[in-house]
């Protein structure tokens, strides 16, 4: 190739951006808006805005590499995305960034499922999008076969098994309804039964001048007792539901946030107030246990009592018996 044709497109790009910089300083000059002894850069920064000044540049740079601009400049069997299928990646990244920041944000205190259902939801929907672009265009150009099949690392399946998984361990189905749409009615009411129960501690907290360690928590224990035993009892009651359905995955645990809630509220009440639950039923089971511990004693009484002591009977010959008889005969008559 001869070097002449080569260097001629250079000389022009160079010529053109010669007059470029010629025209912004005459207009400049005319304008008044520089010094006669301030510098090229200093005068086209006082012309253009910031991010106009770097547009020039990138320009400058495109016209000394030939004229053309970034993916533009290279061989034209170079891989890339047609615009529908970077539309489908980018919806896909700004959906991955909303739901990991959420599921970051609600990772304590325990908020996943009642959060970040939304967005885990676009997500997937995201994927589908992806997945179902197949045959949109021709085969080997499709957006599946580009985004998900492409390379070894294969970075789309990778977010979205994370989330799926995330998803799963989190038992979060068990806090919606079947079609994941919004938070059950039964989670929904245990939630605020959680919240009112905090309200009832932190309402009889207030107005306290101890330190946590010497606080007297008598307060919490004899007006909150109500409201932390109908939250216990919600909770039993959804573990026995969730049993009976087996609608779990991993086990029968309930999702995350219910079990997280009810953890919290149980250390609170235990451990920081020291408070107890007295139990209804305390009667009848110490009832229940003393007889059976007396049931030995009132077996082997009665066997005693009422079995009947055998005496041995002697049991005589025939001979024996009828000699006997006789004799007794003879004493009769004398």
């Amino acid at each position: 190739m001869d070097p002449n044709r080569i260097a001629e497109p250079r000389r022009s790009s160079l010529l053109l951006l010669r007059l470029l910089l010629v025209v912004l300083l005459w207009s400049g000059l005319a304008l008044g808006t520089f010094s006669v002894g301030s510098s090229p850069r200093r005068v086209l920064h006082d012309l253009l805005s910031e991010e106009q000044l770097l547009e020039v540049e990138d320009l400058s740079l495109a016209l000394l590499q030939g004229g053309r601009m970034g993916p533009l400049s290279l061989p034209p069997d170079l891989p890339d995305l047609d615009p529908e299928c970077r539309e489908l990646l980018l919806d896909f990244a700004n959906s991955s960034a909303e739901l990991t920041g959420c599921l970051v944000r609600g990772a304590r205190p325990v908020r996943l499922c009642q959060t970040c259902y939304p967005l885990f939801q676009q997500v997937a929907n995201k994927m589908d999008n992806i997945s179902r672009a197949v045959g949109n265009s021709s085969e080997s150009h499709s957006c599946a076969r580009s985004l998900l099949m492409a390379d070894r690392m294969q970075i789309v399946v990778i977010l979205s098994e994370f989330f799926n998984s995330t998803w799963q361990k989190a038992n979060c189905a068990n806090c919606l309804t079947n079609k994941s749409e919004e938070l059950s009615n039964s989670t929904v009411y245990f939630l605020n039964q959680f919240n009112h129960t905090l309200t009832c501690f932190e309402n009889n907290l207030q107005g306290s001048t101890h330190s946590l360690q010497s606080r007297n928590y008598s307060e919490v224990c004899k007006n909150c007792h109500e409201a932390y035993k109908i939250l216990s009892s919600l909770y039993s009651e959804m573990q026995k539901i969730n049993e009976r359905e087996s609608k779990a995955e991993f086990g029968t645990h309930l999702c995350i946030d219910v079990e997280d809630a009810m953890n919290i509220t149980r250390k609170l009440w235990s451990r920081t107030f020291n408070c107890s639950v007295p139990c209804s039923d305390t009667v009848p089971v110490i009832a229940v246990s003393v007889f059976i511990l007396f049931l030995p004693v009132v077996f082997y009484l009665s066997s005693f009592l009422h079995s009947e002591q055998k005496k041995r009977k002697l049991i005589l010959p025939k001979r024996l018996k009828s000699s006997t008889s006789f004799a007794n005969i003879q004493e009769n008559s004398n």
